[in-house]
C-alpha cells in the first residue's frame, strides 16, 4: 500500500502564476459533506487565502465551513455564476499532509473526499469564536494592599504554583472566590492569557525508564535510529505477552521528543488506556493528550488546536486520531496492531492500521506496529522484507509464560446447567485459597444469548434486526447487540400467551458469574464487559479494585483479553474456546488464536507462575493444538498456506458491496442490476448477491456481493466504473468495503 504519485506540489504553490493574473482568483473548496468533490469559488479582492485555509462559503441557502484544496486554474463555472468565499477563519491551516491523506484515503476506499474530510473536522467548537482565557499569577514587585490571613494564603499559592484559574487558586488556598476577586481588583495579581488550545506541560524525554534487557535495548535502538532519520519505515515489534513492548516504544517516544517532533499512539480499545496512561505518566512526568469518544467537546477542541500549533507533543487515541492536524508528526505507533477493532465498519470504511502506514508514508515518519500475535497481513509484509522485524522472545524480569492445558469437554463435562468443568472448578478454588486471582473468559455479554418459550418454542427477536434478543438479567432487560434496541423482559409469551414460560439457553458472562457465586460463595466476583467498562474512568476504577484484591475473580469478554497487567492473576480459564471458530469468516481461526493467546497472556505476568486452562469440544482443532504447544509460528504458517492456495488475503484482494434500504424489493432490484453488469475476466470473481447473515439491520434490508481478484489487480479500477454506471435510487445505499474484515 503506497500513496499515489499523482500529487503535484504545484497544486499547493503560493506563487501559482494564475493567482497573479488579472482575473479574479478561483479556488477549489472541499466541504465536510458526502459530495462528489471540490466546488469552485471566487476570492474577493484583498482577501488573502492559501491552500489549507478554513473558509466559510455559501452553499445553497446556507454557509458552510470548508477547506481551500487548491487553485482552480481550469473551471467550467462561468464568472457570472461564481460565488465568492465569504470569509477566512484564522485558526491555522489544515496541513498539506492531511490534505494528501484525505485524497489518498478517499481514492483507496472509494469514499467521497468530503466524507473523509469530515473526520478531520469532527469538532465543531474548533471553528467557533472563542473568548480569550486568562490565568492568574503573582505580581512582580511590592504590593501595597491591606493584608489578611486569607489574602496571604492566596499570594503564597500563586507564588508557589504555575499560573492558575481563579477557581483553582481559591480551592488551593481554602478561600472564597471573593478573596481572589478582591486581589484582582486591587491589582495584586497579574493575568496571563492562555494560548489557543490551552496549556499542555511538556513530557520529560530524559526521565529514567525501566532497565531494558538486551533484546529490548536492541529493538529500542533500532526504532530510535529510524526516528533520527526522519524517514518513513515500518517496524513490527513482535513480543510475547508481558515482554515489555510498551517500554521499548517508550524509548522511541523519548527520542522523538528530543527531536522536537510529535507522536501518535493508536490503541484499539478506549478501556485499555487506563493502565497505559498511568505508565506513560510515570515515565514522562505528564499525561499525554487523549483522543477518543469519551473525551468531552471542549477538551477535544483544546487538543485539536494544540496539536495544530505543535504544542501538544504526544497523543494517544482511537482510530479517529489519525485525522488530527499534526504540525510536525515524527512517529506513529499502532499497539495491538492485529486487533479487528481498528477496522471502522460505519461511514467511511477503513482499517486504521493500514491507514496509519499510509499516514506515515505521506508524513515521511516511521511507524511501529506492536503485537504478541501479529496479523497475517503484517506477517507476510515482514517475510517479504517490507517491514523490519524486532523480536522480544521472553517475558520481562522474572516472569515466565504460563502453562497451557486443554480440557476436553467431551470427557470432563460440566454438570447440568453448568459451564465450568470439574478440573477448572478445582483450579479456581485452589487459586483463590492461595490468595491469588482468577480470570474466566467468555466472549458473550449478558446472561444468555437466546431466550425461548418452553411451551411453544417462540424465540425473542429484535424488531429491527434478524438477531435474537440477549437477556441482561442484572438490569432486567432484553437487548439487541447490533442496533441497541432494548425492552423489558416479558412475563408472558407473545406467541402462546403462556405466563413465565421463558427459558435462558446457553451461557453469557452474567450466568457464569451466577455459577461461580453458587460454587464459591466467598469469591469476590466482578463482571467486566463493554456494558460495565465504558471508558477510561470506569477502567481505572476496575484496575484499582483488582490491584487492591477487592475483586479476586474477573469474569469478562474480550475487553479484558489484552493490555491489563495484574501481578497476582495466576489462573485464566477459557469457558468456550470454540465460540470464535463459527461463522464462516476467512479469518476466524486467526482471530480465535489471537484472542485466546492474548487472554492467556494475562496469567503469571509477575514472579508467580501462571496457568491457562482452555475448555474445548475439539482438542484436535489446529487452533487449540497451537495454543497448547505454544506454536504460534507453525499455526500462522499453516494458515498462510491455506490462504495462498485459495488466493485469499493477503494473497488475493477482496472488496465487498453492501446494498441496503428499507424496501426489500428495491434492494433486490439494485442488487440484480449490479450482478448483471459485474466485471468479468481472468482472475476476477464476483459472488452474490445474497442476503447478508444479518439480512435486516436497524430496519434496513441488506444484500451482499463480494469481488475477489488476484493480488496484482486493482479492485478500485474495477469497482469505480462498475458503480458509476449504475443509477442508484436515493432510498438505497451501496456501501463499499475494501479489504473486508467482517461478513455480517
Amino acid at each position: 500500500m503506497a500513496p499515489s504519485d499523482q500529487y503535484s506540489q504545484d497544486l499547493f504553490a503560493k506563487d501559482d502564476p494564475f493567482v497573479k493574473g488579472a482575473e479574479k482568483t478561483r479556488v477549489k473548496v472541499l466541504m465536510p459533506l458526502p459530495l462528489a468533490g471540490t466546488y469552485d469559488y471566487g476570492v474577493p479582492e484583498g482577501m488573502d487565502v492559501s491552500p489549507g485555509d478554513f473558509v466559510k462559503v455559501p452553499l445553497g441557502p446556507r454557509k458552510v465551513i470548508g477547506v481551500i484544496w487548491g487553485y482552480a486554474d481550469e473551471s467550467d463555472v462561468a464568472a457570472s455564476k461564481l460565488k465568492d468565499v465569504d470569509s477566512v477563519l484564522r485558526i491555522g491551516r489544515l496541513p498539506e499532509a492531511n490534505r494528501k491523506f484525505v485524497d489518498w484515503m478517499a481514492a483507496y476506499c472509494l469514499a467521497a473526499p468530503g466524507a473523509v474530510l469530515r473526520m478531520a473536522m469532527s469538532v465543531p467548537a474548533v471553528f467557533e469564536p472563542q473568548k480569550p482565557k486568562y490565568l492568574l499569577t503573582a505580581k512582580e514587585g511590592e504590593i501595597s494592599i491591606k493584608m489578611t490571613a486569607a489574602r496571604q494564603r492566596v499570594l503564597d499559592v500563586v507564588r508557589e504554583f504555575p499560573p492558575m484559574s481563579s477557581a483553582d487558586i481559591a480551592r488551593e488556598a481554602g478561600v472564597s472566590a471573593s478573596v481572589v476577586k478582591g486581589l484582582m481588583t486591587a491589582d495584586a495579581l497579574d493575568a496571563v492569557m492562555i494560548p489557543v488550545g490551552g496549556l499542555w506541560p511538556e513530557p520529560h524525554p530524559d526521565s529514567k525508564g525501566f532497565k531494558l534487557s538486551e533484546a529490548q535495548k536492541n529493538a529500542a535502538d533500532h526504532i530510535c535510529k529510524e526516528v533520527k532519520k526522519h524517514k518513513f519505515a515500518v517496524s513490527l515489534l513482535d513480543g510475547v505477552t508481558g515482554s515489555g513492548k510498551t517500554e521499548v516504544y517508550f524509548e522511541a517516544i523519548a527520542e522523538t521528543l528530543r527531536q522536537n517532533k510529535q507522536v501518535l499512539i493508536l490503541l484499539p480499545e478506549i478501556a485499555l488506556s487506563a493502565q497505559w496512561l498511568s505508565r506513560f505518566e510515570a515515565r514522562f512526568g505528564v499525561r499525554p493528550g487523549e483522543w477518543h469518544s469519551d473525551v468531552g467537546g471542549s477538551k477535544k477542541r483544546d487538543c485539536w488546536q494544540a496539536i495544530a500549533a505543535g504544542r501538544l507533543k504526544v497523543v494517544v487515541g482511537a482510530r479517529s486520531a489519525l485525522h488530527l492536524p499534526f504540525a510536525d508528526l515524527g512517529l506513529i505507533i499502532v499497539d495491538e496492531e492485529h486487533e479487528a477493532s481498528f477496522k471502522q465498519e460505519d461511514g467511511v470504511i477503513y482499517h486504521a492500521r493500514d491507514m496509519a502506514i499510509v499516514r506515515g508514508q505521506i508524513t515521511n515518519c516511521p511507524v511501529v506496529l506492536a503485537s504478541a500475535t501479529p496479523s497475517m497481513e503484517t506477517t507476510i509484509n515482514v517475510s517479504q522484507g517490507r517491514f523490519d522485524h524486532l523480536i522480544l522472545p521472553e517475558r520481562h524480569g522474572q516472569a515466565v509464560l504460563p502453562e497451557v492445558t486443554l480440557i476436553d469437554l467431551l470427557k470432563d463435562k460440566p454438570g447440568r446447567q453448568q459451564w465450568i468443568s470439574p478440573p477448572l472448578a478445582d483450579a479456581v478454588k485452589e487459586t483463590l485459597d492461595k490468595g491469588e486471582q482468577v480470570l474466566l473468559f467468555l466472549n458473550r455479554r449478558g446472561y444468555a444469548p437466546l431466550t425461548l418459550c418452553n411451551t411453544c418454542g417462540h424465540r425473542l427477536q429484535c424488531p429491527n434486526c434478524t438477531a435474537w434478543l440477549v437477556e441482561h438479567r442484572f438490569s432486567n432487560r432484553l437487548e439487541c447487540h447490533h442496533c441497541g434496541y432494548q425492552a423489558p423482559m416479558p412475563t408472558e409469551c407473545p406467541e402462546c400467551n403462556d405466563q413465565h414460560s421463558f427459558r435462558a439457553c446457553g451461557p453469557g458472562v452474567e450466568r457464569l458469574a451466577e455459577e461461580v457465586s453458587n460454587l464459591l460463595p466467598d469469591a469476590r466476583v466482578e463482571v467486566v464487559t463493554s456494558d460495565t467498562l465504558y471508558g477510561p474512568v470506569a477502567a481505572s476504577a476496575f484496575v484499582d479494585r483488582v490491584t487492591s484484591h477487592e475483586t479476586n475473580v474477573i469474569i469478562g469478554t474480550q475487553i479484558v483479553a489484552k493490555g491489563y497487567h495484574f501481578p497476582d492473576l495466576t489462573l485464566v480459564g477459557v469457558i468456550d474456546a470454540d465460540l470464535g471458530l463459527s461463522g464462516g469468516d476467512l479469518r476466524a481461526s486467526e482471530r480465535c488464536f489471537q484472542l485466546l493467546h492474548q487472554v492467556a497472556g494475562r496469567a503469571g505476568r509477575s514472579d508467580r507462575p501462571g496457568r491457562v486452562m482452555i475448555q474445548t469440544s475439539n482438542v484436535k482443532e489446529p487452533v487449540m493444538a497451537a495454543l497448547a504447544n505454544g506454536d504460534r509460528d507453525g499455526f500462522m504458517a499453516a494458515e498462510a498456506e491455506q490462504r495462498e492456495a485459495a488466493e485469499m488475503p493477503p494473497y488475493g484482494r477482496l472488496a465487498a458491496l453492501i446494498i441496503s434500504g428499507p424496501d426489500p424489493d428495491m434492494v433486490n432490484a439494485v442488487s440484480k442490476r449490479l450482478a448483471q453488469s459485474a466485471p468479468f475476466g481472468d482472475g476476477i470473481i464476483v459472488l452474490g448477491p445474497t442476503p447478508a447473515p444479518l439480512a435486516v439491520l436497524r430496519g434496513k434490508h441488506r444484500r451482499r456481493m463480494l469481488l475477489k481478484v488476484g493480488k496484482n489487480i486493482s479492485v478500485q479500477k474495477l469497482l469505480k466504473p462498475w458503480l458509476n454506471a449504475q443509477k442508484i435510487p436515493s432510498s438505497v445505499r451501496v456501501q463499499v468495503d475494501i479489504d473486508p474484515y467482517s461478513f455480517f
